[in-house]
């Protein structure tokens, strides 16, 4: 079984500049595939298959348009258009009935809310023995463990949400049995009742009051939300007040 273990990350200035630049080479690609395919539909030609596409974005690396694209990992140029086609498959699935219906993939915008680029074995990323992230003419990331990892991961997602984080998503392969057993012996039971005057009624008698801080966070938000769309579309202080929401909501 798969498992997502996500973990928040803290890149310094200059890894930070690496990484904005990764994100936009994966969002131009991502582009240039999609308006490849778009063209050809309208022109009514076959649909372009990923090998024309990855031949494509090789070749577009050796003209002087493109030529930045080498200063970023070539796995995560190719990730990208493997979340293309991974867009494209989801869109046809819908239609056929085999998954609910998506939209048909959309051109990605700079300012888009979430960015993020994905890392496979085969990029070389590795965890140091310092504990930090190894990544691709990036660098040694600082990174806040919560917790171990149960296995060796096979990729890593590195994203930077709508306030300006950055956070490290590893996937895992996990033995549920094994899981099993890591898991301490219980001596006792205890039934939990929710409800609206105690956050909770265990069965023991026991009451838990409702957590004050969510009172805090909620009025917090309102007034983040407020301060906002009193902002006009577009300035920096709407896109200010953008980030102040992104986190209260966090």
């Amino acid at each position: 079984m798969q498992l997502r273990y996500a973990f928040r990350v803290y890149p310094s200035a200059g890894q930070c500049a690496s990484l904005a630049r990764s994100f936009g080479c994966a969002r131009v690609v991502f582009n240039d595939a999609l308006r490849v395919r778009e063209d050809a539909r309208a022109a009514g030609l076959p649909f372009v298959t990923s090998a024309e596409l990855s031949r494509r974005l090789t070749a577009s690396k050796k003209t002087p348009e493109r030529a930045w694209l080498g200063e970023v990992s070539s796995v995560v140029l190719q990730q990208s258009l493997r979340d293309l086609e991974t867009a494209y498959r989801n869109f046809f699935d819908g239609i056929k009935g085999k998954r609910p219906k998506t939209g048909a993939p959309r051109f990605k915008s700079r300012r888009d809310s979430r960015q993020a680029i994905r890392f496979t074995a085969n990029a070389g990323w590795r965890i140091t023995g310092g504990g930090k992230l190894r990544l691709p003419k990036i660098g040694d990331v600082r990174v806040k463990w919560s917790r171990s990892l149960p296995s060796v991961p096979s990729t890593v997602t590195v994203v930077k949400d709508a306030a300006g984080r950055y956070f490290a998503s590893f996937v895992v392969e996990t033995d549920p049995a094994a899981d099993l057993e890591r898991m301490p012996e219980a001596d006792a039971t205890v039934g939990i009742d929710l409800g609206l005057t105690h956050f909770a009624v265990l069965s023991d008698g026991r009451k838990i009051d409702s957590p004050k801080f969510l009172r805090r966070a909620e009025k917090k938000l309102k007034r983040a939300q407020r301060a906002l769309s009193r902002k006009a579309k577009g300035s920096k202080n709407r896109d200010k007040a953008r980030v102040r929401v992104a986190r209260a909501h966090g």
